[in-house]
């Protein structure tokens, strides 16, 4: 039996308040065979413990990933988006951008 190459798997990073950018970048990236990971908006009030335990699933999500992708719109990238850039960076991993004029 072939061995079969591993797809790259991406993770999404970024404002939720940009979700039609998010969905439109995962159905862009899975249609070229890319497996791809990202926050999932959630509807009701979150709390602070909830907020950090998701901050801290996103991590793990960066952690399973060969790239961070950033999705923003108009140049912003907020806070907690800037400590996802930075973990991921610690880890070596390929940053890149929706928006290619984007600072990083």
């Amino acid at each position: 039996m072939d061995a079969v190459e591993r797809p790259t798997v991406v993770c999404l990073s970024g404002s939720l308040r940009f979700q039609h950018l998010f969905d439109s970048e995962r159905r862009r990236l899975t249609s070229q065979g890319v497996i791809v990971l990202g926050p999932e908006a959630v509807s009701e009030e979150l709390t602070p413990a909830v907020r950090e335990a998701l901050a801290e699933l996103h991590l793990r999500r960066i952690d399973l990933a060969d790239e961070v992708r950033v999705v923003s719109e108009g140049g912003y990238v907020g806070a907690s988006t800037r400590r996802e850039i930075a973990y991921a960076r610690q880890r070596d991993k390929v940053i890149s951008s929706v928006e290619p004029t984007l600072d990083l």
